[in-house]
């Protein structure tokens, strides 16, 4: 079973990509499309205010007819996140996931915050396991 902390040293972008409360909609979104996310957290500094999303653009912006110039990040992120530390298990972190309806998990220790996941870096290490446990058995089958 592996942890949140052997995916995130895995991972090749090791770098939290974050915006602030302050910043527009429209440059959180420049952001996203420069670093190729689906999600920015929200910092103050260190501290962890929020994250802000495609869907909360799509949803709280776009469907809404605001301007995305003229709204702020804070008017729209959501700050109530949900977060697990780096000695979580994979699949632990996927069913928080799943059970909250959420594609990205900051991970925080000690306040902290360590990284960040995504829905597909949780499947991807699950299906890894899950074509090594195939490899193993069928090993085993044939002596």
């Amino acid at each position: 079973m592996h942890t949140v902390k052997q995916v995130l040293n895995q991972k090749e972008i090791k770098e939290v990509w974050h915006i602030t409360a302050d910043n527009t909609v429209y440059e959180a979104i420049q952001a996203m499309a420069s670093k190729e996310v689906g999600a920015l957290l929200v910092m103050k500094r260190l501290t962890l205010e929020g994250i802000i999303s495609e869907r909360d653009y799509a949803r709280e912006v776009i469907l809404k007819g605001r301007s995305s110039t003229d709204t702020r990040v804070a008017e729209i992120m959501t700050s109530n996140v949900i977060s697990v530390p780096s000695s979580e298990s994979v699949e632990s972190s996927l069913a928080v996931m799943t059970e909250n309806h959420i594609r990205h998990l900051p991970v925080v220790d000690e306040n902290k915050v360590v990284g960040v996941l995504s829905i597909g870096d949780l499947v991807k290490v699950i299906i890894s396991d899950q074509q090594s446990t195939i490899k193993e058995l069928e090993s085993y089958i044939r002596g």
